[in-house]
């Protein structure tokens, strides 16, 4: 048995030391004059980093007109919810202001305190408008309005009131008169409401229009009646038939071949055949006449001529007179000759 106190063997053979090849020695350390050099590099980084963020700060005042001049404008809300400092003030759609503070005067209503550049404040005049607009969506706007730019500029510390709509307020009374539309449109298309009785009327009316009547029955109140009109409207046709028959009868007999028409016109025609003898007779009495003047001799002769003449003159007149008589029995020109006595 081994004692107790003795040693206790190696878990592993120790490793055989290689003496041909020994390690690299150690790398030195830098130099004092590079440590110097990097500590004026890392203070000439650090101050242009300062530099840098303190341009970009001026850069940003001077972008947000912190070092233009601006004239204060004092806007009078009758409360100030939504509006916070750093809004804008647009004009025509481009800020032309801005809030810088909103304060609480002396009568309860909300001082808008604004800046606007001196560059810009020549959109506002005397006549400008201000209004605060709150929308459904999104925050409130504040928009200036100049209807006339010939008037004075605004002076610097105006105070103007501020007109204000919000669009929300509004939808309260927008559902109520909704509410009030949809009881009214249930009272008008209830079975009691004007509409409902105007459908039931129009569907008597229907019934009607489909009935034997037909719209007859519609115009004339009731059947009785527009069975009498058509029965009325059947005389006139009869009627106006037999009055067809009766025009076709009168133009056979007036304008026929054997009709008082064609007869007519060849009576005329004789007449102006004996009208045309008659004038030729008056010229041949105007010839004996032309020969009695120039000879005054021979007067037994002529008067002998004459009346000879004067014969034939009256056979034509009796021809005519004849020929007028027998226009006269004819129709058109027949004339009724007898005499009624009481």
């Amino acid at each position: 048995m081994s004692s107790p106190h003795s040693p206790m063997p190696p878990l592993l053979p120790p490793l055989a030391q290689d003496t041909s090849q020994s390690a690299p020695p150690p790398a030195p350390f830098p130099a004092p004059e590079n440590v110097t050099n990097l500590e004026l590099k890392a203070r000439l980084l650090l101050l242009f980093m300062l530099l840098l963020v303190c341009g970009s700060t001026l850069y940003v005042l001077y972008a947000r007109g912190a070092f233009e001049s601006t004239q204060r404008l004092v806007l009078m809300a009758e409360d100030s919810e939504g509006v916070v400092a750093g809004m804008d003030i647009t004009f025509a759609g481009f800020p032309i202001g801005r809030v810088q503070r909103i304060e609480l005067a002396e009568d309860g209503k909300a001082r808008i305190l604004v800046d606007v550049a001196e560059k810009d404040a020549h959109w506002l005049r005397t006549s400008s408008v201000f209004t605060l607009v709150k929308g459904i969506v999104g925050g409130p706007n504040i928009r200036a309005y100049t209807g006339l730019m010939n008037d004075p500029p605004l002076p610097d510390g105006a105070v103007r009131t501020v007109l204000q709509g919000d669009a929300s307020a509004e939808i309260p009374r927008v559902i109520a008169a909704a509410k009030d539309l949809i009881d009214n449109l249930n009272s008008l298309t209830g079975s009691s409401g004007s509409v409902g009785a105007s459908l039931a009327n129009l569907q008597v009316l229907t019934g009607r229009l489909n009935g034997p009547g037909g719209a007859l029955t519609v115009l004339l109140g009731s059947e009785a009646e527009a069975k009498k009109f058509s029965a009325t409207l059947d005389r006139t046709n009869s009627l106006l038939a037999k009055l067809d028959g009766i025009a076709a009868k009168t133009d056979s007999q007036v304008f026929g071949d054997k009709g008082v028409l064609p007869e007519t016109r060849a009576t005329v025609v004789q007449l102006n055949a004996m009208l045309g003898e008659a004038r030729t007779s008056l010229r041949k009495v105007d010839a004996i006449l032309v020969d009695a003047q120039a000879v005054a001799a021979n007067a037994k002769d002529a008067t002998s001529d004459l009346g000879a003449l004067r014969g034939d003159v009256e056979a034509s007149l009796r021809k005519v007179e004849a020929l007028v008589t027998e226009i006269n029995r004819k129709w058109p020109f027949a004339r009724d000759a007898e005499i009624k006595l009481p």
